[in-house]
């Protein structure tokens, strides 16, 4: 039986972020943004019965974060509650896991939850410090690789951006419209962490380089907050404070193949099942909101759910239509390139209030279906969740 609108998301919670020390560690970040999602909704700690929690990198070693979350907020007989990661694809593997419960009878009221809080505050005479993003986490260093330089997800990426280059003619003109694009949404959105900080295709070129084909503004930012969603049973959620923004569809892919090779990531696989789910095709789709752990991630995604054919992602944002007033707006919010870096709650966050039609001056005008992806390791692990403004 279909899942389709079967459940909605209820209230979103989320912290101030990037260079923001109001909390020691991460718990205090994920506590604060469950608080705001359940407000949001207006609902009480006491109707959570579920918690699912993506612990990021500084308390990853936590294998009982969901646990020690539901200790420090004081909750209190909870029927569903996991650690989970997929990377990237965290996110939205958590919504689906809440839906699913939630259809099951499992569950009623699902918190879902990431936080993270890699920088340190300054310290005299020093800047902020940092703990290390994903790709200190990432490290992959390993055998003759490592002796050879070849270490980091940064650099795994940018073998599998020069191949598409190699293949496609890709060129890093297509890459700054990615990053100029973002940043012009981040622009328009005052949460964002490059708000204040208008970027021209130059000044993306003249950025250091982290390893090519990638200068500084083709990675992501890193980022310290919390991120909540709360979801519900559609029936439910048409009783509370916000509208529902209703999950139409959603599906996972994990190909399991080399993407050097390939150049293909999981969308294809976790669009199959979430389009389907949702009697949807990527003409319906109003907007996206895609994983962008680097620009070339944008491009490759662009391809894999069909919105050009392989290869012909460059052109495609070079034509400006992914950026304000385009005929495919891409990443509203500035995405984790120029808005803030949450792993796959970035994406989930601006879908929810792009749906609401709380965007403000980012705004979309027509937000009837929008499309979130997830992404994992190294195009290694996919989610994918087709949101609806309407059941």
């Amino acid at each position: 039986m279909s899942l389709r609108a079967k459940c909605a998301i209820a209230g979103l919670g989320q912290t101030r972020m990037g260079k923001t020390f109001e909390h020691s560690g991460p718990i205090g970040f994920a506590a604060e943004a469950v608080n705001l999602a359940l407000e949001d909704a207006g609902l009480q700690r006491a109707d959570l019965d579920g918690l699912l929690v993506n612990p990021g990198i500084t308390w990853l070693n936590n294998p009982m974060a969901s646990s020690s979350l539901q200790h420090a907020m004081g909750l209190h007989d909870l029927r569903l509650t996991a650690t989970m990661n997929l990377g990237g694809a965290t996110a939205a593997a958590m919504i689906m896991h809440a839906a699913q419960a939630i259809d099951a009878g499992m569950a009623e009221v699902v918190a879902c939850v990431f936080a993270d809080a890699p920088l340190r505050p300054p310290s005299p005479g020093k800047g902020s410090g940092s703990g290390g993003g994903s790709a200190a986490f990432y490290g992959f260093a390993q055998g003759l690789d490592a002796h050879y330089g070849l270490f980091g997800v940064n650099a795994h990426y940018a073998f599998v951006a020069q191949r598409h280059m190699h293949c496609y003619g890709t060129t890093n003109e297509h890459l700054g419209a990615v990053a100029v694009s973002q940043r012009k949404w981040a622009n328009l959105n005052p949460a964002a962490q490059f708000y204040d900080t208008p970027m021209s295709m130059a000044e993306y070129h003249a950025s250091r380089w982290v390893v090519e084909p990638f200068h500084l503004y083709d990675c992501c930012l890193v980022s310290n907050g919390g991120l909540a969603v709360i979801v519900t049973s559609a029936e439910r959620a048409k009783n509370l404070k916000r509208p529902p923004v209703y999950i139409l569809g959603m599906g996972q892919g994990h190909p399991g193949r080399d993407p050097l090779e390939t150049l293909v990531s999981g969308a294809p696989i976790a669009k199959e099942t979430a389009f389907k789910m949702a009697g949807i095709k990527a003409d319906d789709v109003n907007f996206c909101e895609l994983y962008d752990c680097y620009t070339f991630t944008v491009l490759v995604t662009l391809e894999d759910y069909g919105f050009c054919k392989k290869g012909e992602s460059g052109p495609l944002v070079a034509s400006g239509v992914i950026g304000p007033g385009g005929s495919l707006p891409v990443n509203t919010g500035g995405g984790q390139l120029s808005s803030f870096y949450m792993w796959g709650m970035t994406p989930v966050a601006e879908a929810i209030v792009q749906m609401r039609g709380d965007g403000g001056r980012r705004q979309v005008p027509k937000h009837d279906i929008g499309l979130v992806s997830g992404n994992g390791g190294i195009l290694a692990t996919h989610s994918t969740l087709v949101l609806g403004s309407q059941p």
